[in-house]
C-alpha cells in the first residue's frame, strides 16, 4: 500500500510513526519548507537552503527501530544548548539540522541529501520537500495587532502568521507558484491513500495545496484521501471548529474530494456539524480515541496507528 501523507512538524511526525504502527509499508512524507523560525530560519537565511527542521523530524519519525539507527535518529534530534559561557554560533542549531544542509550542499540536490540521511537512520519510507525551493507564507488576519481588533493587516512568515492573535481570513505562498518537488508529484499519481493532518492548518496543511503543480496531482491523482482532524485549535485556528477546518480546506482546493475524515470523538464534542462537513467533501466521518491519555492535545501514535488499520484496509 502506498500511502503519502502531507504536513510538516509534530502533527506529520505523529501520523508517520501511525503509519508505521498501522503496518503500512510503503510510506512518502510531503513536508512544507515553508519555516523561517529558529534552527531552520537561520540556516534558511544564512545558507539559502530548504528549512530542514521538519524534513529532519520526518526522518526520525520513520527512523528503524534498532540499536545503531536508533542512535542516529536521536543524534539527528540533539539540539545544541547554551552552556551559561559566551555565545555560541552553535546553540539553538540541531544536528541534523546541520548534517541536512550539508548534505545538501555537498550533493547539490535536496532530494539525494534527503535520500542518504534516510539511508543513515534507514527510514521506513521516503521523505520529500512540497517545493524545491523555500517559500513564504503570508496571512491577512483580521486583530493581529490587538489595538485594532477590527483591522485586517498582512502578517509575513510562517512563525509570525503561526502565533498571530486574530482570526486568518486569508493564506497564501509567495511566490504564489513555486516549483513543485517533481518526485513528490509523482508519489502522489502512484499513490493508494493522500493522508491531511493532523498539524498546523495554515501553516502546515494547507500550504500543499497551494502549490499549482502539487494541488493538480492531488485532485487528478486516483489515490483515497484522508484527512485527521486535530484535538484542538492553535493560536492560528482560534475560533475555528472542527467543521470549519473542513471547510477550509474546499476553500483553497475546491476540487478537492476526501473519502474519510478521522477525528476523535472527544475532542469534537457533537459531531454531527463535522459530519455535514465531512459529507460536503464526499467523505464519511470515523471516530476513535486517538489522543494521549493524559488529555493534552496531542496524537498518540499507537492509538492513531490502530484507528488507521480500518481505514487504509478499505483500500486493499
Amino acid at each position: 500500500m502506498r500511502v503519502v501523507a502531507f504536513g510538516g512538524g509534530h502533527g506529520l511526525s505523529a501520523s508517520l510513526r501511525a503509519l508505521r504502527r498501522s503496518g503500512a509499508s510503503d510510506i512518502t512524507a510531503v513536508v512544507t519548507v515553508a519555516d523561517d523560525g529558529g534552527s531552520s530560519g537561520r540556516l534558511r537565511a544564512e545558507r539559502a537552503a530548504l528549512p530542514p527542521g521538519d524534513l529532519r523530524q520526518a526522518l526520525a519519525a520513520l527512523a528503524a527501530d534498532r540499536d545503531d539507527t536508533r542512535q542516529t535518529a536521536e543524534l539527528f534530534q540533539h539540539r545544541f544548548a547554551p552552556d551559561g559561557r559566551d555565545h555560541s554560533p552553535l546553540d539553538g542549531h540541531t544536528v541534523g539540522n546541520l548534517v541536512l544542509v550539508g548534505l545538501m550542499e555537498q550533493l547539490g540536490d535536496p532530494v539525494s541529501a534527503l535520500d542518504h540521511a534516510a539511508r543513515m537512520v534507514d527510514a521506513a519510507g521516503r521523505v520529500l520537500p512540497m517545493a524545491v525551493k523555500p517559500v513564504g507564507i503570508e496571512a491577512d488576519v483580521r486583530g493581529a495587532d490587538p489595538r485594532r481588533p477590527d483591522m485586517l493587516l498582512t502578517v509575513v512568515g510562517q512563525h509570525a502568521v503561526a502565533v498571530a492573535p486574530g482570526h486568518v481570513e486569508a493564506v497564501r505562498l509567495t511566490p504564489a507558484d513555486p516549483p513543485a518537488c517533481p518526485e513528490a508529484v509523482a508519489a502522489v499519481e502512484a499513490a493508494d491513500w493522500l493522508i491531511f493532518g493532523p498539524g498546523s492548518w495554515y501553516t502546515s496543511v494547507i500550504p500543499h495545496l497551494l502549490v499549482p503543480d502539487l494541488a493538480a496531482a492531488i485532485v487528478a491523482s486516483p489515490a483515497r484521501r484522508l484527512v485527521t482532524l486535530n484535538l484542538a485549535a492553535e493560536p492560528e485556528t482560534w475560533g475555528l471548529s472542527a467543521a470549519d477546518h473542513l471547510a477550509a480546506l474546499r476553500w483553497y482546493l475546491p476540487e478537492l474530494k476526501v473519502d474519510t475524515v478521522l477525528a476523535d470523538g472527544t475532542a469534537v464534542g457533537d459531531p454531527e456539524p463535522v459530519r455535514r462537513a465531512a459529507e460536503s467533501l464526499g467523505a464519511r466521518l470515523v471516530l476513535a480515541p486517538v489522543a494521549v491519555a493524559d488529555g493534552s492535545p496531542k496524537h498518540d501514535p499507537a492509538a492513531l496507528g490502530a484507528a488507521l488499520v480500518p481505514v487504509l484496509g478499505a483500500s486493499r
